[in-house]
């Protein structure tokens, strides 16, 4: 009888050998929120809410009311005169210079999640990998086997 030493792979991982070999696989979502501190998550909130139509909406509004307001009210109920609108211009600068650094902090922070999320991703597609090669190999390494046991009943019947 013919020993397993012929066949192709004779170093193929056993299911137990590649289990322990595996690594836990850790949550890099929870890990990365236990990680932000309070001005971070603000920031977080902040460039999540302000990047949505609710708040483009909220500014349009704001804006038409005041421009309308300081524009179409009777004279003595304006506080803030056409055409300069300079204490609403104010405010919309006001407004922009703080929310932009909040937003980039929001942005890097995000951008720091996707790609501890892209490197566990990869790190899972590659145990895949090599569990489906181990796989592979033990099925061919059974195709070997299933043909020499078919030569050797065609071998015996031939005999007969």
């Amino acid at each position: 009888m013919e020993k397993l030493s012929t066949m192709k792979h004779q170093q193929v991982h056993s299911v137990e050998e590649i289990k322990n070999l595996r690594k836990p696989l850790s949550n890099v979502n929870k890990e990365h929120k236990e990680k932000l501190t309070a001005i971070n998550k603000v920031a977080l909130w902040i460039t999540d809410h302000v990047g949505s139509m609710g708040f483009f909406a909220i500014i349009l509004c704001w804006t038409i009311l005041w421009l309308g307001w300081n524009t179409l009210a009777p004279a003595s109920a304006r506080f803030d005169p056409y055409p300069a609108f300079v204490l609403w211009l104010f405010i919309s600068n006001m407004i922009q210079i703080f929310l932009m650094p909040l937003i980039m902090v929001g942005q890097n922070l995000q951008s720091r999640h996707s790609e501890l999320r892209a490197e566990e991703d990869f790190k899972v597609n590659k145990k895949a990998e090599n569990e489906i090669e181990t796989i592979l190999m033990h099925l061919e390494n059974q195709n070997e086997l299933i043909l020499k046991i078919l030569q050797r009943l065609e071998d015996a019947e031939k005999g007969k």
